[in-house]
């Protein structure tokens, strides 16, 4: 296999013994294609209103996309395509009310360019995709330092446990590429759940708030390689 995203290892971890097997023999067959862990198109609505919304800190972005999906809502005659629309749409209103600024640190940002060849992290001998939405750098005191964010979404949420994980992935993909030039605040290794607002720091799990599932979850995806 050429990549394992987190969605794939969360899925993994709800999966009994005999459909593990079929899962990664599954993994191993599929070709590579762009998975962003936020639920592949069906989100792209909301993920791209609402990671542009952060970017340029201006709220009046979500009110653009909820007026271009209700015209869409509208257009389309097919069922499956409007309550994709509509949940979407569902999405970006609850945002309206969301903190934004609680994600970001009390210093101005930088949003930093990803580059692709970045993206992929080798944990025990796995390659583990790590495409987060945007990282950036600050600088506080004279330190100067990194963050970042994951907005990431499918139907019904996710566990904290399992949006940790998005949260662990990232710091980790910090730590490797930007270590040298930046201090990478934990505080500011944010995965946030766009279908319930929920979200989880890196900081959350050093602190012992949240169980660390990333190593034993890698251990055991190893026994069904």
């Amino acid at each position: 296999m050429k990549k394992v995203t987190v969605k794939n290892l969360i899925k993994f971890r709800g999966k009994n013994d005999r459909t593990k097997i079929t899962f990664v023999n599954n993994l191993k067959q599929e070709k590579t294609k762009s998975d962003d862990d936020s639920g592949g198109d069906y989100w792209i609505s909301a993920l791209s209103a609402i990671r542009n919304t952060f970017k340029n800190d201006d709220i009046n972005l979500l009110d653009e996309k909820i007026e271009l999906l209700l015209s869409k809502i509208e257009t389309y005659d097919d069922k499956r395509i409007k309550d994709q629309f509509r949940r979407n749409l569902e999405i970006v209103s609850n945002f309206k009310e969301y903190d934004f600024e609680h994600l970001k640190p009390e210093a101005e940002i930088e949003i930093l360019k990803q580059k692709k060849y970045q993206s992929l992290l080798t944990i025990k001998g796995l390659p583990i995709e790590a495409k987060p939405c945007h990282i950036y750098s600050f600088s506080i005191d004279k330190s100067e330092e990194i963050g970042g964010i994951w907005f990431v979404a499918q139907l019904d949420g996710f566990k904290k446990s399992e949006l940790a994980m998005f949260a662990d992935i990232l710091y980790r993909y910090l730590k490797k590429n930007y270590a040298k030039e930046y201090f990478v605040n934990a505080k500011y290794c944010i995965a946030v759940d766009l279908y319930n607002g929920q979200d989880v720091s890196y900081k959350d799990i050093q602190e012992g708030k949240i169980p660390v599932l990333i190593e034993s979850t890698l251990d055991d995806f190893k026994k069904y390689r």
